[in-house]
């Protein structure tokens, strides 16, 4: 029986209820021959919405949920656009002989994936059914129930852990980091295959106070999940005047590779898994 009492439509595509002609979702991007998301060659399916602020984000144009006009100076465009799984499907499947000589599959990231937590099952459901890998990048800031019914249909999680200090953590994202945390510990005892990734944000992440206590976070956990550094480059920060924004952290710079080194020194130290 189906106990994800406030997600019915989740109950209803568990129990094999869903019409992928249908089900539709918000899109920003689509990145075929992706190699940073997750193993081989891969298929990122970039999700409107996201519940974060981050300061440091990548992909400002699929923060809102709606698919919206940007007035740029050369005109009105449109940010995104919405897509049925099965239109979706019919990109994914171009690739499949990529994935399959490769290793590799589909990703999906945004904004926040389980922002659309429908869509996003309903996709996962129709890539499993072709034998897809499916892999969700994801900052974990989502009610329990829809992340363990996602986990069911998900072979890989891409889990971002940005800044452990709670106070910290509100001022620069706008949420707390409490749910994430106990996001993650339920995903490690349900079983599920998490790889968790930490944004190198010089003077924000990268501090010893909040690897300490990352070292902490992950060593109290069920099963201790491997982590990625990922380093911050300023290149993604072209995107905010192409959509009228203002850049943020105009004055923050990418982290060196001593200071990478550094933290997965200090890390491996503690007996973590760590890779660059």
């Amino acid at each position: 029986m189906c106990r994800l009492q406030s997600k019915g439509s989740l109950c209803r595509q568990a129990a094999g209820g869903y019409n992928g002609s249908m089900v539709t979702g918000a899109l920003f991007d689509i990145s075929r021959f992706a190699i940073h998301d997750g193993p081989g060659i891969r298929t990122t399916v970039f999700l409107k919405g996201c519940p974060l602020a981050c300061p440091w984000c990548h992909n400002p144009e699929g923060r809102p949920m709606d698919v919206e006009r940007a007035e740029l100076p050369e005109g009105a465009v449109s940010v995104g656009w919405r897509t049925t799984v099965d239109a979706l499907m019919a990109v994914i499947q171009r690739d499949v002989p990529f994935y399959d000589e490769s290793g590799g599959g589909v990703t999906f990231s945004g904004g926040e994936p389980l922002a659309q937590p429908e869509f996003l099952a309903a996709a996962l459901d129709a890539c499993g059914r072709h034998g897809i890998h499916r892999a969700v990048d994801t900052c974990g800031y989502a009610p329990r129930d829809t992340l363990l019914a996602v986990a069911r249909r998900t072979d890989l999680f891409l889990y971002d852990l940005k800044v452990i200090d709670s106070r910290r953590h509100i001022e620069l994202t706008g949420v707390p980091p409490e749910p994430i945390h106990a996001n993650l510990a339920a995903l490690c005892e349900a079983g599920a295959n998490v790889e968790l990734r930490l944004p190198v944000i010089p003077g924000m992440t990268d501090t010893g106070a909040n690897v300490r206590g990352l070292i902490g976070l992950v060593t109290s956990l069920a099963r201790r999940p491997s982590l990625r550094l990922l380093p911050y480059h300023r290149a993604a920060m072209d995107k905010y005047p192409r959509f009228g924004l203002p850049i943020p952290m105009p004055d923050t710079r990418d982290p060196s590779e001593d200071e990478l080194e550094r933290i997965r020194h200090q890390l491996t130290s503690s007996g973590l898994e760590v890779a660059l």
